[in-house]
């Protein structure tokens, strides 16, 4: 009897055993499991925001280069208006010849049966029609026929008063294009020579005086290079 009791303990003692290792390891295997799915599940939202970062990374640059650009864009447009303004300046400061293309003919302070007294001018020789711009800046004083007021002589003629107080003049125009109290900018048309008045031939008589009126002109040559130009 006690041989059998023992035996019986022994067989269920043994199914026990069996018993706690199976739920061991049914137990490891669902934990196991578990961890596999949580990584499998953590795999794709890890990857999302990797490219969530990498997206806003990238935007982040191009917003940088953006931005660097449109600087220097608006610094070489900064550059470029004031080159503009300073062109612009140097132009409205300086002067220039009345006619392109020439010939020096008749010169200032030249005597000769042509004038009742020396001559008063620079003559540049050209073709009657050619383009005539004002030597420098100014306002239009005198403008038409009789030499604007200064005789018949001059035929054609305009004078610019200009802002250092010194005048220019033009003579034996054909054609006249601006009038008493326009304001003329360096280089602009005023006119077209021609050979109007006491003449021998087309083309430009061109004076610089201290006043508006025939009798107070200086060499216009001389002038002219003291500004830097050549004739």
């Amino acid at each position: 009897m006690s041989s059998r009791v023992t035996s019986r303990s022994t067989r269920t003692s043994q199914l026990r055993t069996r018993a706690a290792v199976l739920a061991a390891g049914l137990g490891a295997s669902v934990v196991l499991g578990a961890g596999v799915a949580a990584a499998a599940d953590a795999s794709p939202a890890a990857g999302t925001a990797s490219a969530v970062q990498a997206q806003a990374a990238a935007q982040a640059k191009a917003a940088k280069n953006a931005a660097a650009a449109k600087a220097k864009a608006q610094e070489v447009a900064k550059k470029k208006a004031a080159a503009k303004k300073a062109a612009a300046a140097k132009k409205a400061a300086s002067w220039m010849h009345p006619v392109k293309k020439y010939a020096l003919s008749a010169k200032f302070d030249q005597a000769g049966g042509m004038w009742a007294h020396k001559h008063s001018g620079q003559d540049f020789a050209v073709p009657s029609g050619t383009n005539v711009v004002a030597a420098h800046g100014g306002t239009v004083v005198k403008a038409g026929g009789n030499g604007a007021g200064d005789g018949p002589a001059y035929g054609n003629a305009i004078v610019i008063k200009h802002g250092n107080g010194t005048y220019s003049q033009y003579a034996h125009l054909s054609r006249i294009d601006v009038h008493v109290g326009q304001v003329v900018t360096t280089g602009q048309h005023i006119a077209r020579s021609g050979n109007t008045g006491n003449s021998s031939g087309p083309h430009l008589h061109f004076e610089i005086r201290k006043t508006a009126n025939y009798g107070s002109a200086i060499d216009p040559v001389s002038f002219l290079r003291a500004k830097g130009l050549s004739l």
